[in-house]
């Protein structure tokens, strides 16, 4: 039981760091980029796939623990940490960052103005949206828009 625990704790300890490599990437590629005005949280939780988390974090606990081969271990997770790295690389981390927070194309509707555009982030009580009329970026408080 105890391989089991430290398994899964290794997993979730090698998960997080890439995590953290994966999210730092986006705040300095894509945020400061569009200089959206956001409180970076490490665990970026908003934005955190917990099922994605627990899968990466089993796979690698199970990796790290009860794989034999060493060079298998390395190369993975080794492969891993490039990649979760790599979003360090400006045009690779505003792609993943756009992959995972931009939707383009979407029609948001206040009291006063319909917007079309690209919804660069999406807030809990904000949305940074790109205009195309105003080829500008607004700011819309969520509490405003008409669903």
């Amino acid at each position: 039981m105890s391989k089991l625990v430290q398994a899964l704790f290794s997993g979730m300890f090698f998960t997080f760091i890439l995590d953290f490599f994966i999210f730092l990437g986006i705040k300095i590629n894509y945020i400061d980029f569009y200089e959206i005005d956001l409180y970076y949280n490490i665990l970026f939780a908003d934005n955190q796939n917990i099922f994605i988390f627990i899968l990466f974090s089993v796979f690698i606990g199970w990796l790290v623990i009860y794989v034999n081969s060493n060079k298998i271990k390395l190369s993975l997770v080794g492969l891993m940490f490039a990649l979760s790295f790599s979003t360090l690389i400006h045009p690779i981390g505003h792609s993943v960052a756009q992959m995972m927070l931009m939707s383009k194309d979407q029609v948001l509707k206040n009291k006063r103005h319909t917007f079309v555009g690209d919804i660069y982030y999406n807030g809990r009580e904000k949305v940074t949206f790109y205009d195309y009329e105003l080829k500008k970026i607004v700011i819309l408080n969520k509490k405003e828009l008409i669903q």
